[in-house]
């Protein structure tokens, strides 16, 4: 496939970009202090020297109030734009181009100061909004305007103003958010003019040639939201005063629609897209669950968009456009939209890193550099599950020859049985990645091969990546022949029936709740209907009624903890999966004690609340066993290296086997 399109410059206002292909705004936590700028120039640089056209900041609030968190990200002073100059500088260096993207987070914030266009209280913040004054948002709209004339001192050669995911200006344009009755709101023109207003005033500071690209929600997925012809006439509106492109996104944060988890299909919402495109004259940037650069050049050539945005597609893969221009697609390490490392950490005030790609956010620290001939060493790496294969190609990239054993006669291990879970197709792609690596590398993969100890000794390093095997509970009747580990339903070793308890209630709980319960690579039109979307123009906001489908099996999910199930899961995607089983009808059940396991099946005693445990028998075809994971140590002796599940075996903790992975071998 050729990536022509994906590839032709485009030029946008008086900015002249190389290739298509943008970096999305991502907050990392590097934006929040002026200290880590250096690290957020070489975390730039790095995918502007891979091949990005342009990118885009975290947001930077224009004043006090638009905070995300106290003392968050904010560009306001002379001082602080002239120290931004290390990042552009570090961009332009490599024929790319950077956007300051200006983010009031109005009622998300999560700090006591925060504003928004009414005092209605968010369900995602604990603060309640105090509403803007009219003189109050005249300074805010002023603020704006100050950032942005910053921004341009500081290097950069436009700014994206956030309109979209729920933000201020959302709050503004929706009557769910907006119920003044000024001149501010009351009727969608007058809720339209804050935004009409910010850009008219931008553009008027900043010149003709700078760029204004309006981060546009197309539709908000929440009740009381924009109608489309509200959007068009926005859009249309905005381009009259001066945006130089539009950059699109979906839903509020707040919204009950998912729409970028990995069970998301990709380019779930181009259609939006499109007819925004078809609406306007400037420039259209496609987003949202786009991964791959034959998606991202079918959109682009079939009059979606005029260009493609990726956010963790780049943390992913800092050379993703370069790699695409030289024609190795294949060596792609493709975002698989877990949000285990970047989002669940953004929401948790920690760095933003990458599951598959931990040096994300880390490039001045986690550097895997070429050891000289003189230290090339003979590795042994036994085991090719996500640390044994993140292992093996770190090592040979830095020069190691490296042989990688494993007992099965295929990669990936417990990555293997990830991607066999409905709405985790996407984990494939990391093994096709790392399959491809250790092609290229000349890496010496033994498959169907187990290690023995004694030949091990003739290698100078040795990493014991064996991973875990499940954890085999003591229940009376356990070796029942309804018994079954989750691994061997999973690999198709066996098929559960019609009515099944699944014993384990953490993320493999939930999975295999879902492996039971729906097919693999669901068609854009089934998520829809089973998540409430439609794509009807005369519908506010998008949101219909869900279609719900007789399950195809009755399950029952269990843990002995009292506590609420799934509480543990990822904080962006645990709501995701918990709504799923509740939709589907999986009866939750906690608070259980197993007794026994016989022919008329699972024998429980379950305590709910303060009363007294009752007893309670599921009578089911199937019991499948969740309740954890013991390490495979072996190989594990005085002086190896020891990474993944065979070090701690934990939940399927893929993000902290490939870091780790990744660690050792820039220390080896």
């Amino acid at each position: 496939m050729t990536y022509d399109h994906l590839l032709s410059p485009i030029t946008i206002g008086g900015v002249r970009l190389r290739n298509r292909l943008v970096m999305g705004s991502m907050h990392t936590g590097l934006e929040d202090r002026s200290k880590h700028l250096p690290e957020l120039a070489a975390y730039f640089a790095e995918r502007a020297r891979g091949g990005t056209g342009m990118l885009i900041t975290g947001g930077y609030a224009p004043n006090v109030e638009g905070w995300l968190l106290p003392g968050g990200s904010m560009l306001r002073t002379a001082r602080g734009a002239d120290k931004h100059r290390l990042v552009t500088d570090a961009v332009h260096e490599h024929d790319s181009r950077i956007l300051l993207q200006i983010l009031h987070s109005g009622r998300y914030g999560y700090h006591p100061m925060i504003r928004s266009a009414s005092g209605r209280k968010s369900p995602i913040t604990p603060f309640r909004p105090r509403a803007m004054s009219a003189r109050g948002v005249e300074r805010t709209v002023e603020a704006y305007v100050r950032t942005a004339r910053l921004a341009q001192r500081a290097g950069y050669d436009g700014v994206e103003i956030m309109g979209s995911e729920g933000y201020l200006i959302n709050q503004f344009l929706a009557a769910r958010t907006n119920d003044r009755t000024d001149a501010w709101g009351g009727t969608a023109a007058k809720r339209m003019r804050f935004p009409v207003e910010i850009v008219r005033r931008v553009r008027e500071a900043v010149g003709g040639d700078f760029v204004i690209d309006y981060r546009i929600s197309l539709v908000d997925l929440v009740e009381h939201g924009q109608t489309w012809e509200e959007v068009v006439e926005l859009a249309q509106r905005l381009e009259q005063v001066g945006a130089s492109m539009f950059n699109t996104g979906i839903g509020w944060h707040e919204a009950r629609v998912p729409t970028i988890v990995t069970s998301v299909p990709r380019a779930a919402f181009a259609d939006w897209t499109r007819r925004l495109r078809e609406s306007v004259g400037v420039p259209v940037m496609a987003s949202n669950r786009i991964n791959t650069p034959e998606v991202a050049e079918g959109l682009i050539a079939d009059g979606t968009a005029d260009l493609v945005s990726m956010a963790r597609p780049l943390l992913a893969d800092p050379d993703f456009g370069a790699k695409v221009a030289a024609g190795r697609t294949d060596e792609i390490n493709t975002c698989i939209a877990c949000n285990q490392a970047c989002l669940d950490h953004t929401f948790a005030n920690k760095r933003a890193t990458c599951l598959v790609n931990p040096r994300a956010g880390r490039e001045t620290s986690l550097v895997l550099l070429p050891v000289p001939t003189a230290r090339r060493k003979q590795v042994a790496v036994v085991g090719a599950g996500p640390a044994g294969l993140a292992a093996a190609v770190s090592l040979a990239e830095r020069g190691h020859a490296v042989t990688l054993f494993e007992a099965r006669r295929d990669l990936g291990g417990q990555f293997r049985l990830a991607m066999a879970i409905p709405g985790k197709e996407e984990f494939a792609e990391t093994l096709r990645y790392y399959t491809r690596r250790l092609e290229v590398l000349g890496v010496d993969v033994r498959l169907g091969e187990r290690a023995e100890a004694e030949a091990l000794t003739a290698y100078d390093e040795v990493v014991v990546a064996t991973g875990v095997q499940p954890r085999v509970p003591q229940i009376p009747g356990i070796d029942h022949s309804s018994v079954v580990t989750y691994d061997a339903l999973l690999r198709g070793e066996v098929e559960a029936g019609r009515r099944v308890a699944v014993i384990g209630a953490g993320g493999i709980g939930f999975d295999v709740s879902e492996f039971l319960l729906h097919d693999p690579h669901e068609k854009l039109e089934h998520w829809q209907a089973r998540w409430g979307v439609t794509d009807a123009v005369d519908v506010p906001g998008g949101l219909t009624d869900k279609v719900t489908e007789e399950p195809r099996r009755e399950v029952f999910l269990l843990q002995r903890k009292t506590s609420r199930l799934g509480k543990d899961l990822g904080r962006t995607t645990g709501w995701v999966h918990r709504q799923t089983l509740k939709d589907a009808r999986v009866e939750l059940i906690g608070g259980v004690t197993y007794e026994r396991i016989d022919d008329a099946g699972l024998h429980l005693t379950v305590r709910a609340g303060d009363g007294e445990p009752q007893p309670r028998l599921l009578e089911v075809d199937t019991i499948v066993v969740c309740a954890g994971q013991e390490s495979v140590r072996d190989l594990v002796a005085d002086g190896r290296a020891v990474i993944g599940g065979a070090d701690v075996a934990a939940e399927l903790d893929a993000k902290r086997a490939i870091k780790q992975a990744t660690e050792l071998a820039a220390a080896l």
